[in-house]
């Protein structure tokens, strides 16, 4: 069972307990990520999810990793276009110490100069390893396409123009605007102790938000169709095509994830069958969905050689259009929605993955699912919700980005 409490300063703690398991999973989310970015500021959610793992004011970066490799334990982040999470696994006993570590790092950092310096350069690499990678690149430059005046067409990693200019001021003035309490979410999930809840609230239920606190706004960003090149020297070219689609609270959510398995999001969809098993023209083809809080994508990606680029262009065009005109089949949505189904209660079981899961579902909708109304509402996808987005989705004008020998 799910439990929500509100501390008195606007943290929110979610809680699953689950008997039957011997760890705990421990997630801090944070309303911040980098579409809330000023122009000058992108990368600095990023930056900042590094920076609170070199030091604090009562451990060095190597304390913080020894202490956690001391108790077998799990210690990561990420950083999304909305949010960051900051989150941990570890053995039952170990998870007060856990948080204790955790509330350490988020309220105690110190941003030393000398630590500074060595992130942005990791960073640094971070950033000319994606841009090395022609299948990443590819995606960055997408966005760019799909959203060019805007903070989500930008990338989360930031820039080597944006990176030397974060500061120790500049980090704590953003976390002081993004980090306040209304603003955080902490999700556990696992054997979990009434210790553990009250350590949670002693740490977190009480610190203040700054003066420069905000409430991030949005103002919904409009869908760019267009293309664009990059020549590369690289064995293969690499395609990547979005379709301007619906947001994470829209209604027809789950035939949205439907209509993406039966397009390019497993094994036997419309995709890979005519692209990879029936032509051969590519190893690599698939799609998927992006959905953020007032906006959504769906995108297509293939890599093939420079002489069948144009054949897996024509073949990826003539199944959409098929798909256009003569929509799909009960077999196709029969097998989608099981899928579906599958893939949910199967993600469901490990802690780790039920913590994110809380944790997203309160930060984003501020309400949870049984997982037998999520089964209802996938078994309630029809035919007719799946060729509305069809008609929606598929009919738009396209972003595309090429990467590769291509001239």
């Amino acid at each position: 069972m799910i439990q929500v409490h509100t501390c008195q300063n606007g943290v929110r703690i979610v809680s699953e307990q689950i008997d039957s398991v011997r760890s705990v999973a421990i997630g801090i989310f944070v309303n911040a990520g980098s579409r809330y970015e000023l122009p000058e500021e992108n990368g600095i959610t990023h930056f900042i999810e590094h920076m609170l793992f070199k030091g604090t004011a009562n451990r060095t970066a190597r304390q913080i990793a020894e202490e956690f490799d001391r108790i077998g334990g799990e210690l990561n982040a990420f950083t999304s276009k909305e949010n960051t999470c900051y989150y941990a696994k570890v053995l039952d006993h170990h998870a007060e110490r856990a948080i204790t570590i955790l509330a350490d790092m988020f309220f105690n950092s110190t941003f030393a100069e000398e630590e500074l310096e060595k992130e942005r350069q990791v960073v640094l690499e971070e950033i000319f390893m994606s841009e090395d990678a022609p299948d990443d690149d590819v995606h960055e430059k997408l966005w760019e396409v799909m959203y060019p005046n805007d903070a989500l067409g930008r990338p989360i990693l930031g820039t080597a123009k944006t990176l030397p200019t974060f500061t120790a001021e500049k980090i704590r003035q953003y976390m002081a605007k993004h980090y306040g309490p209304a603003s955080v979410v902490i999700s556990v999930a696992g054997n979990i102790s009434k210790a553990l809840l009250q350590t949670i609230e002693e740490l977190f239920g009480h610190y203040e938000a700054s003066p420069l606190a905000i409430t991030p706004t949005l103002t919904t960003p409009a869908f760019h169709a267009g293309e664009i090149m990059k020549t590369r020297d690289t064995e293969q070219a690499h395609l990547a095509m979005s379709f301007p689609a619906i947001h994470v609270k829209d209604p027809d959510m789950y035939s949205f994830i439907a209509l993406n398995n039966i397009i390019g999001g497993n094994m036997s969809s419309r995709l890979f069958q005519e692209v990879r098993e029936e032509r051969g023209l590519a190893y690599t083809i698939f799609s998927y969905q992006s959905c953020y809080v007032d906006v959504g994508t769906f995108t297509i990606y293939g890599s093939t050689s420079r002489q069948q680029l144009p054949q897996l262009q024509h073949t990826i065009d003539a199944t959409l259009l098929d798909i256009v005109a003569g929509g799909i089949t009960e077999e196709e949505l029969d097998n989608a929605k099981e899928q579906l189904k599958g893939s949910f209660v199967l993600g469901l079981e490990g802690t780790g993955a039920r913590m994110n899961r809380n944790g997203t579902s309160e930060l984003v909708h501020g309400k949870h699912r049984s997982v037998d109304e999520v089964l209802a509402s996938i078994d309630a996808v029809s035919m007719e919700s799946v060729n509305r987005l069809i008609a929606k989705i598929l009919k738009a004008e396209p972003a595309i980005a090429m990467i590769g020998p291509i001239e």
